[in-house]
């Protein structure tokens, strides 16, 4: 389709390398998608859909080809040598704590590494070592250590 001597379909392949372009820059997963739908759109335009209607498919392309890599995603997750990187709480699970404010109705303070963190547990006192069980935000829930070892 013409407009102006304006041939449609390599605008939207030139979109599509762009788009492909600033992925590979600057990697999230996300524009590649969006280079699908305008090589797709450009197909479209290539077979006489008019700008109006190509202005509506891309939308509808970018929108299917995201839920279809997230869906793909999703089914196939990528593996990591660090699966707990972002999540600093985590990698603290199993570890022992001192507490060192009094466990009482639930709640005190433990200390892990060389700070102090609020922590969820049954009662115990100070000087108790405690393991790390998980988090809830910022507090740490705590059981009594089975294996009271000086924590790191």
């Amino acid at each position: 389709m013409n407009l102006e001597g304006l041939e449609l379909h390599w605008v939207w392949l030139i979109a599509a390398a762009v788009l492909a372009s600033a992925e590979i820059v600057a990697p999230g997963v996300f524009l590649i998608f969006l280079a699908g739908a305008a090589a797709l759109t450009a197909i479209a335009a290539a077979l006489g859909v008019p700008l109006a209607f190509q202005l509506g498919l891309f939308p509808l392309f970018a929108l299917g080809s995201v839920w279809f890599g997230k869906r793909h995603y999703h089914r196939n997750p990528v593996p990591s040598s660090d699966p707990l990187l972002n999540d600093r709480l985590a990698r603290h699970v199993g570890q022992t704590v001192v507490v060192v404010e009094a466990i009482e109705g639930g709640s005190g303070r433990v200390k892990l590494g060389d700070s102090v963190w609020n922590a969820r547990g049954p009662d115990a006192a100070p000087g108790t070592r405690m393991r790390i069980t998980g988090a809830e935000g910022t507090c740490l829930r705590v059981e009594p250590a089975s294996n009271p070892q000086v924590p790191d």
